[in-house]
């Protein structure tokens, strides 16, 4: 099977999360020992599709996503996954490729919930490659009518945006591993 790409974006200024409190950069903050982007690193890396990350400072979204795209030319398709998403499955980004084997876009839904990473087919190429500005690649998805698939996975919605995603990460990654959060409960 040709595979996707996973597209790591990790080029944001994480500007809520300092405003919420946060004494550092999202992506950087601790998730139980390890950072939030090393958490989605992990299940990347796990998942065993390839990957690439997109850290150098972009204006917004869409310019990260464009960037990303235009670097990986090789690409059987890409799996747009925004670094703040630590706890997002590994089996999930692999349902998603699968899923692009038969669609051109899609979109993984937990809970009636949308949620990442977004899936694109190699021939959306063109449209991502073309993005600019703050939006990010919502409008090719539209375009593409993008097909919802169902996961179990409550990592796929669980953003760490400000110090109560993180919190609220932290109990997730807890009762995953089946212990308390350290001063919760």
């Amino acid at each position: 099977m040709n595979e996707p790409t996973v597209i790591v974006l990790a080029s944001g200024r994480g500007e809520r999360f300092r405003e919420s409190g946060g004494g550092t950069h999202k992506l950087h903050a601790l998730l139980g020992d390890k950072s939030v982007l090393t958490h989605t690193l992990d299940a990347v890396r796990a998942s065993g599709l390839p990957w690439h990350l997109e850290d150098t400072g972009h204006a917004g979204m869409g310019d990260s996503i464009s960037a990303a795209v235009r670097a990986t030319p090789e690409a059987h398709g890409w799996l747009i996954l925004p670094g703040d998403l630590p706890l997002v499955r590994p089996d999930t980004l692999r349902r998603v490729a699968q899923a692009l084997q038969a669609h051109a876009a899609v979109v993984p839904v937990f809970q009636g919930q949308r949620g990442h990473p977004v899936g694109f087919a190699q021939s959306c190429g063109p449209a991502l490659a073309a993005l600019a500005g703050e939006r990010g690649a919502v409008g090719v998805a539209r375009a593409n009518t993008a097909v919802e698939i169902e996961v179990t996975d409550e990592g796929c919605v669980t953003d760490v945006d400000t110090l109560a995603d993180l919190n609220r990460a932290k109990q997730l990654l807890a009762s995953r591993a089946g212990t308390q959060v350290p001063g919760q409960g």
